[in-house]
């Protein structure tokens, strides 16, 4: 595993949800990591996805709020040039069914240099990234 991982919606809410298979490994994954990378549009996404998948919702907004202290994040805020950059990439994309959120941690991703992400979602592979948990 690199030194530094970018951390996507999904891989969040497997640290998240106890009961999701995937729970012990993305943890695991997590702790190791040195540097982890996300953006704002990745908590946007978690919150309301977590609470659709029965998650109570003082124990999401209080896992955010635990999860945001921690010194090893960086958190990318999304501008309107990454935006526009984001919007860009799907353009190109018309034959992928990514989204906004995907394109802005694809565009991250290139720009920092990282290749490895803690995601579940085959676009990561798709877009030439690593995925490192299983879907």
């Amino acid at each position: 595993m690199s030194e530094q991982i970018f951390l996507d919606t999904s891989g969040l809410l497997c640290i998240h949800d106890g009961k999701d298979v995937r729970n012990a490994e993305a943890i695991n994954l997590f702790i190791k990591a040195k540097r982890i990378l996300t953006t704002n549009y990745i908590l946007a996404e978690f919150v309301p996805l977590s609470y659709v998948r029965g998650q109570n919702r003082q124990e999401t907004l209080s896992f955010i709020d635990d999860f945001l202290k921690i010194s090893r994040l960086e958190i990318v805020w999304v501008n309107e040039t990454l935006h526009n950059r984001a919007m860009k990439l799907l353009s190109d994309r018309r034959d992928k069914n990514y989204s906004l959120c995907d394109a802005v941690s694809f565009v991250v991703m290139r720009e920092r240099g990282i290749s490895e992400a803690l995601t579940t979602d085959r676009h990561f592979e798709q877009e030439g990234f690593v995925k490192l948990l299983q879907s």
